[in-house]
């Protein structure tokens, strides 16, 4: 029996299981990446001295954050297709129709 290592960012088990993984981990990352844009550009709105020019230009930028926090929000918490999950159920069936 092979031994697998586990691990958080992939590496191991099969490749499916890996890219699953991955896929998490990058589209967490970009998640996080724009909720904190998303707050340097309300503490530049608000706390930060900026000429009256710039703070039109972190109006504009932070207004179209919203949108972009929006589709976020909307990946992490709808239903959805998963293709990872259909690629290994279509194995599990194509697996278990070879057995018999």
């Amino acid at each position: 029996m092979k031994k697998v290592n586990h691990s958080l960012l992939g590496g191991g088990g099969n490749a499916l299981e890996n890219r699953k993984l991955l896929n998490f981990w990058a589209r967490f990352c970009i998640s996080i990446a724009n909720a904190i844009t998303f707050l340097v550009l309300l503490y530049l709105l608000f706390f930060a001295d900026v000429k009256e020019t710039s703070r039109d230009l972190i109006n504009i930028l932070t207004g179209a954050y919203v949108a972009v926090l929006a589709k976020s929000t909307d990946y992490w918490f709808r239903e959805k297709k998963d293709h990872e999950h259909e690629e290994e159920m279509d194995r599990v069936r194509n697996g278990a129709d070879t057995k018999d």
